[in-house]
Formats: C-alpha cells, sequence, structure tokens
C-alpha cells in the first residue's frame, strides 16, 4: 500500500511538473526569421543554461563561432555567472559548476559584445528555439536584431533519414564526429560540422 501510494505522489509530482516546463518556455515572442536557405557566412550559436525557461532561467556559458565560407575565422566562449546556484542536475549534464562561474562575467557585461560578435549574420543552432529564446530573453539588457535562424534539426531532418532521431549526439555518433557534448563550444563545433553536411545534400 505503502509503495503505491509513493508511485501515486511521484507521478502527481510529474504531472504538476510537466505543464509548467511548456506552459513558460516561450518567454519571449518569436522574432527572428526561420529559413532553410544556403548560406556560406554565419555564426552558430549554442548556450549553456540553468534550465529549460528562457527568462528565468540563466545563462551559465555561451558559445559562438563566426565562419567566413565555412571556414572558422573567430570564436566567442565563455563562461557567465547566473548569480543563482546551478543544480547538481545541471553540473552532472553540463560538466559546470557553481566554483567554475564564481568569478565569471555576469551577464549584463558579455549581452552586447555578444551581440557586436553575430553582427548581423545568419545564426545556426540545434534546436535553434531553445538557444533564440534566451537569446531574446537578453533584450532587457540590450537591444536584439531579427536575425535569420537556420535550424540543423530541420536540415538534418531532410537530409539524414538514417538515424532513429536528429539529436545532437546522435549525428555527431552518425557522422563520426568528435564531440565534446553539453560544452557551448563543442555543440557549436558539432553543429557546424552537421550544417555544412546537410548543405551539400539539399
Amino acid at each position: 500500500m505503502e509503495k503505491r501510494d509513493a508511485r501515486q505522489i511521484l507521478e502527481q509530482k510529474m504531472k504538476e511538473t510537466r505543464p509548467q516546463w511548456s506552459r513558460k518556455q516561450p518567454a519571449r515572442p518569436k522574432r527572428y526569421k526561420s529559413s532553410m536557405q544556403k548560406v556560406e557566412n554565419y555564426i552558430v550559436l549554442d548556450f549553456e543554461t540553468t534550465g529549460l525557461r528562457a527568462g528565468s532561467d540563466k545563462i551559465i556559458q555561451i558559445g559562438a563561432v563566426r565562419y567566413l565560407n565555412h571556414e572558422r575565422k573567430d570564436t566567442m566562449y565563455l563562461m557567465i555567472n547566473p548569480q543563482c546556484s546551478i543544480s547538481s542536475t545541471i553540473t552532472r549534464i553540463t560538466g559546470i559548476t557553481n566554483k567554475d562561474v564564481q568569478n565569471a562575467p555576469v551577464i549584463e557585461e558579455v549581452a552586447h559584445e555578444l551581440i557586436a560578435f553575430i553582427d548581423g549574420l545568419p545564426i545556426i543552432a540545434h534546436n535553434a528555439p531553445f538557444d533564440m529564446g534566451f537569446l531574446y530573453a537578453l533584450e532587457e539588457i540590450t537591444p536584439i536584431p531579427e536575425y535569420t535562424v537556420i535550424d540543423t534539426v530541420k536540415l538534418a531532418r531532410r537530409a539524414i533519414t538514417q538515424t532513429p532521431n536528429h539529436k545532437l549526439t546522435t549525428l555527431t555518433a552518425f557522422l563520426k564526429l568528435e564531440h565534446d557534448a553539453h560544452d557551448a563550444l563543442g555543440d557549436c563545433l558539432a553543429t557546424a560540422a552537421i550544417y555544412q553536411y546537410c548543405y551539400d545534400r539539399i
């Protein structure tokens, strides 16, 4: 009887928490233009964060890589102090600890630098709504342009049909890529490789 009660309590908690994720995730109206166009010059963007909810959860690592004619030219890669505690779950996923970020800049110090780094180029991201949600949540700090955004999840669904899903780790395994998963720079480099693979196949 006690086991069943405990299970019922757990299931009830899951029901209570699941809707919150989906309800709170779109923190900002979509202000970017989704595209499937082929571009040679672009920024690959990835954030590691304290959770899934843009606007309430915080960025803890930024990865942004500028590609010109598909060649890596410049990189922005840094830790961010979220001014809140990083959970053990997030540390387990990302490897980022509270100690890692305690002396890092806060997002208010680097948001302008990130926008300047992007410099109006198209943005490529894997599961773009997640990263763009966190980017547009920075509008309280600095104006965010209306970017053209290419989501490699959508591209991969067209170009790569052999995989059971189109998660970043699945695709990098399929393409036999070295991948430092859940590291902002590692994810950027993997996303760029996937984009370039798909570029020739769509």
